[in-house]
């Protein structure tokens, strides 16, 4: 057991990004952090303090995300859960499409595997992830960094491969001040899909794809199409069509939802990031939203941990 308090930073994500659904994520360059100090108390014992975005919605006893998944890697290696405090400092908003489970899931997970002396690789670490969060497309990115595509296997494991973004496109996202659930937001998706429909997100999927990799707008502008979740979920967030169209005509490549949602992702040139941001606001302004606006980076380190 490693005495001294281990550091844990993970960053925001956002999934999905058009026909990506369930299985295509981004790092973003916002943060959450989690402090874990083992303690000399009775095996089981946790003490939480949360600091930051919305602390005081965040349980601070054994029902918490970040501790379930601390007790979790114990529990599948076999070990007592030793008595631990953690720290947690939010910046990434709850329940709002921009991964803030996942952070929990992938900090626990580290910090535990950490004050374990680091048993397991970083591969271990995004198999087991992805068992508790149920789909990788936020748990991948926030652990590895970067773009990533993960494909599930025959046998329940995943492949990953890493997606090249190009430095001319700016993740914009725009967080307005309600919430939606991934449960709410999952049931208003039908059980089956057309054929028709399936080939059309396999081919804006491989556009994505290639848009990403070259930075071609004409592409983006097409890729971001989808039929899978997208057109369902819209009915969810109150002026999504508005701030579509704004984003548009300040000059963003498209719009889509971030993950689950509410929160809107609009990639754009770098040129009009800072212009689509406003323009976004502004639209959700006027439809009597409050929000707030991040112009942000794709994030290519993933989760960090560092003594303390």
């Amino acid at each position: 057991m490693v005495s001294t308090p281990i550091s844990v930073t993970v960053p925001a994500t956002t999934a999905n990004i058009g026909p990506g659904f369930d299985c295509l994520g981004a790092a973003l360059t916002l943060y959450n952090r989690f402090r874990f100090t083992a303690l000399d108390q009775a095996a089981g014992t946790v003490a939480i303090a949360v600091s930051g975005l919305e602390a005081d919605r965040v349980a601070t006893d054994s029902s918490n995300l970040v501790y379930k998944a601390f007790t979790y890697f114990y529990q599948q290696q076999g070990l007592a859960v030793p008595a631990v405090e953690i720290e947690i400092d939010l910046a990434v908003p709850l329940a709002r499409g921009l991964g803030s489970s996942s952070t929990a899931i992938v900090g626990g997970l580290l910090g535990a595997n950490a004050l374990c002396e680091t048993p397991l690789d970083q591969s271990a670490v995004v198999e087991m992830a992805i068992a508790l969060e149920g789909h990788p497309d936020n748990v991948v990115p926030a652990l590895v960094g970067g773009c990533q595509l993960a494909v599930s296997n025959a046998d329940s494991t995943a492949t990953l491969c890493p997606i090249p973004w190009h430095s001319d496109i700016v993740p914009v996202v725009i967080v307005p001040d309600f919430e939606l659930s991934t449960a709410a937001a999952r049931q208003v998706l039908p059980t089956s899909y057309s054929r028709a429909d399936a080939i059309f997100n396999t081919a804006h999927l491989g556009l994505l794809l290639r848009g990403l990799e070259s930075g071609r707008g004409d592409w983006l502008r097409v890729a971001l199409g989808d039929r899978i979740h997208q057109p369902y979920r819209q009915s969810l967030i109150p002026g999504y069509e508005a701030v579509a169209a704004a984003a548009a005509e300040a000059g963003a490549y498209g719009l889509v939802i971030s993950g689950a949602g509410p929160t809107l992702l609009a990639l754009t040139p770098v040129a009009q990031s800072a212009a689509v941001g406003d323009a976004m606001a502004a639209a959700w302004a006027n439809a009597g939203q409050s929000t707030t606006t991040h112009v942000l980076s794709l994030e290519t380190t993933g989760a960090q941990v560092s003594p303390v």
